[in-house]
């Protein structure tokens, strides 16, 4: 129980914080009251294929945070090779900590405890825009992003609340 009073206590300092601050790039909020749930808002930056978009994800906090890392899904539809088409987000800042068992990954790329909400967001909108098709989650997306820009590039247009 102690873990999860510690995180309890990390995440309202966490969410403090993001309540005292405003950012172009994102907002965030509980989903009912929980601290362990997070509803977060990503706003599509100009000059992106994302732009004028608005892309909700939820993150999901374990009770040993900070030890370990959340788990963060799009609960829009999303197009892109390191999203999962249940909207799973993967990127090696959400894995957990340690050396990776497949030697893809340097240690100092996985998950940190001193990690913040904003280093997480600005980590997955760096992923939006610049994808790794070398550890695809979706398969489809990664062959149009491979072999097919132009369809690729559509297709992401058509995601987000725009």
């Amino acid at each position: 129980m102690g873990d999860r009073r510690a995180a309890a206590k990390r995440l309202q300092n966490m969410l403090k914080e993001e309540q005292e601050k405003s950012s172009a790039y994102y907002n965030c909020g509980l989903i009912d009251n929980d601290l362990f749930h997070w509803r977060v808002m990503i706003i599509g930056q100009p000059g992106t294929l994302y732009a004028d978009g608005f892309f909700p994800a939820e993150l999901t906090f374990p009770d040993d945070f900070p030890m370990s890392p959340p788990k963060m899904k799009f609960t829009c539809p999303m197009w892109h090779p390191n999203i999962g088409k249940d909207g799973t987000v993967c990127i090696s800042i959400l894995h957990p900590p340690g050396n990776d068992e497949y030697d893809y990954e340097k240690a100092s790329e996985r998950w940190l405890p001193i990690h913040t909400l904003e280093s997480i967001i600005i980590s997955v909108i760096s992923m939006l825009e610049d994808p790794n098709p070398e550890s695809p989650l979706n398969i489809e997306a990664n062959r149009d992003y491979l072999q097919n820009r132009a369809e690729y590039n559509r297709k992401v247009r058509r995601t987000g609340g725009r």
